[in-house]
């Protein structure tokens, strides 16, 4: 979508003739919806200087000119567009604008500067990579730009910044972007001209800037046989048993969904370690190789990053991150937009979308119209916020409404927990979530254990990350997570002044799980949930306790910056009991999906002393069994001290 085209002339012409900006807002008011503007005005002046750049006599009159290109399957915008053709090969030159007067250079990170916006200073991308970025992203989802072998130049205009000598936004830190996108600046006119002329001698012949808005979104087949290579080199992805069976039906369906222009709906339940993320992440990749454009969508951020992280190798970051979605990205979405959406963890998608919760209608109901074919991967028993909406139910409604045909299928053989069902079981038994036939015994080699020190814990799971980096430290969310301290290294948020400990929440809030510096520290239930770690161990806090023979849980003693049970007090003003209920539950689930994320092993660290002693009570008459490994048994008594 574009909300001004025109040729070079008739866009010098409105800027003259001061008919540009009424023209923006009428086209923005019938393309996008309401705007002010004070919005549009704010663009004048960028516009301004780019109608002098333009006013160079070797850039021809019909040279295509567009303004507020929005990417197709983002919410990014092209400032400025020039198209034509250098005598050989169509061009189109993308500017980013920018109308700032101050840049600091950030060295401990790549692509990013520090800027005045908004009255504060931020951390942001570098103009030269977002307008490569930009570009990129057109090139790799944009069939008509690949078939016709349109070049995309991108540069950068700061058009009120004067660079000085050793210049931070110039800085050889930079140089990798800057080669890719060269970034022009106040005084530098004729070089941006230079630039533009470079690629743009003839006019646009071949309208293409219509080529680009129209053209049909698809991925590019050197991201097709890149993320093919990385998926055949990863023994992560590797389906086994009735993943695969799933999988093949899951495919064919997909592929013979699209070719007969049908709409469908597919729901795969699963319990944690079964794993739906694998098929999930084949799915999309293989899918991808069929020239369907697939997306991967989950509510948490931590898996799109993690999974798409894995898969990278040497991809571009904008290649493979515009396949992994948050679920609140389609409110605006055409109906069957995308061929094949992917909905991993289902169970937590949310009503409304947006920051303030206040876009969209229904998500479940958002991706089924934006897709011929949605897959959703669902376990009920992981809903861990008041705002968890996703339910098998909820999906047979909305496929009914949209008159799609509706597949099911249950995955249930554990492949974490050591292959362990009656791990899972014992644990809900536990837990008190359920009764169950597992109520003293788990009948599996699988590292369980109750530690009486957290130090200890912390040291354990240490010393077992150094193997491959895949052991990691869970807490509940009954600790602040400050956002004044979230790059303090020094800050400690989790603090149990009884035996001198002190650990941080994770800093890398996406690539935690994998990052190598992050073992010594905290994940929580939205970091962790959905990802797959091979020994995990989880601080329960004091939201968990033991008394009169009973697994307890109290929401009061939650972070107030946790938002899963915000608007819990409403409730309970309303009826107390309900409220307590539906908190008790939440708190469950949450500890029940911390203490499934290892698949090796699990060790916890009670806050409340009762609670520790329950569970070495209860991991005691499990090894009175005597079906567990004597080396396993072993280390449970190790750290199992001070029970009954």
């Amino acid at each position: 979508m574009i909300i001004y085209e025109a040729t070079k002339s008739e866009f010098i012409s409105d800027v003259t003739n001061e008919l540009l900006v009424e023209r923006l807002y009428t086209s923005y008011q019938e393309k996008i919806g309401r705007t002010s503007k004070q919005e549009i005005l704010s663009w004048e002046n960028s516009l301004q200087r780019m109608s002098n750049v333009m006013q160079d006599k070797d850039i021809p009159q019909d040279a295509a000119v567009a303004i507020e290109f929005k990417i197709p399957n983002t919410s990014k915008r092209v400032d400025f567009i020039v198209a034509g053709n250098d005598g050989k090969k169509d061009h189109v030159v993308i500017i980013e604008l920018k109308q700032w007067t101050e840049v600091e250079k950030i060295t401990s990170k790549d692509a990013l500067v520090n800027t005045y916006l908004g009255g504060s200073k931020r951390a942001v991308t570098h103009p030269s990579y977002q307008a490569w970025s930009y570009a990129a992203l057109i090139n790799d989802f944009n069939e008509n730009v690949q078939k016709q072998q349109i070049e995309l130049k991108p540069c950068a205009y700061l058009h009120n910044y004067r660079k000085s000598e050793n210049d931070p936004l110039t800085d050889k830190h930079y140089q990798e972007h800057l080669m890719k996108a060269p970034v022009f600046a106040k005084g530098e006119i004729q070089k941006l001209r230079d630039f533009i002329k470079k690629y743009v001698r003839i006019g646009d012949q071949n309208k293409l800037i219509y080529q680009i808005e129209h053209g049909r979104i698809r991925p590019s087949k050197s991201l097709q046989d890149s993320l093919t290579l990385m998926l055949k080199g990863n023994e992560e992805f590797i389906m086994i048993d009735e993943q695969k069976v799933f999988y093949e039906e899951a495919f064919h369906l997909a592929i013979d969904c699209v070719k007969n222009n049908k709409k469908q709906v597919m729901v795969i339940e699963g319990g944690p370690g079964t794993g739906k993320s694998v098929m999930a992440v084949n799915l999309l990749v293989n899918l991808l190789n069929q020239d369907l454009m697939t997306l991967y969508v989950s509510k948490n951020s931590a898996p799109r990053e993690v999974y798409a992280s894995k898969l990278k190798g040497t991809i571009r970051k904008t290649e493979i991150d515009n396949l992994f979605k948050g679920s609140g990205s389609f409110t605006d979405s055409k109906l069957n937009e995308f061929d094949v959406i992917i909905v991993d963890e289902a169970h937590r998608l949310n009503e409304k979308s947006g920051f303030y919760g206040n876009k969209g209608e229904n998500q479940v109901k958002e991706l089924i119209h934006a897709s011929k074919f949605t897959i959703f991967f669902i376990d009920e028993n992981q809903k861990v916020t008041l705002k968890d909406i996703g339910s098998v139910d909820l999906i047979e409604k909305y496929a009914k409404e949209f008159d799609a045909d509706i597949i099911r299928g249950k995955l249930v053989s554990q492949f974490r927990c050591d292959g362990s069902d009656a791990y899972i079981s014992w644990l809900d038994d536990v837990l008190q979530i359920r009764e169950t036939a597992n109520n003293d015994y788990y009948g599996v080699d699988y590292d369980f254990r109750v530690y009486d020190n957290p130090h200890d814990m912390l040291y354990e799971i240490e010393k077992l990350n150094k193997e491959n980096n895949k052991s990691r430290m869970l807490a509940g969310y009954c600790w602040e997570w400050p956002t004044a301290e979230r790059n303090n290294t020094e800050h400690k948020d989790i603090v149990i002044p009884e035996f001198d400990f002190e650990i941080s929440w994770n800093l890398q809030d996406s690539i935690w799980a994998i990052d190598q510096d992050s073992v010594s520290e905290a994940g929580c239930i939205h970091t962790s949930q959905g990802l797959e770690f091979d020994y995990v161990g989880v601080i329960i806090g004091p939201d968990m306790r033991f008394e009169n023979h009973e697994v307890i849980t109290d929401f009061t003693k939650r972070a107030k910056t946790d938002q899963s049970l915000k608007g819990i007090k409403k409730i309970e003003k309303e009826d107390s009991e309900r409220a307590k209920a539906i908190a008790d539950q939440i708190i469950r689930n949450t500890y029940r999906t911390l203490m499934t994320r290892g698949q090796k092993g699990c060790f916890i660290f009670c806050t409340d002393p009762m609670l520790n002693n329950y569970f070495q009570n209860r991991l005691i008459k499990t090894l009175a069994y005597g079906d567990l490994s004597p080396s396993l048994v072993s280390k449970v008594a190790e750290n199992t001290e001070g029970y009954n």
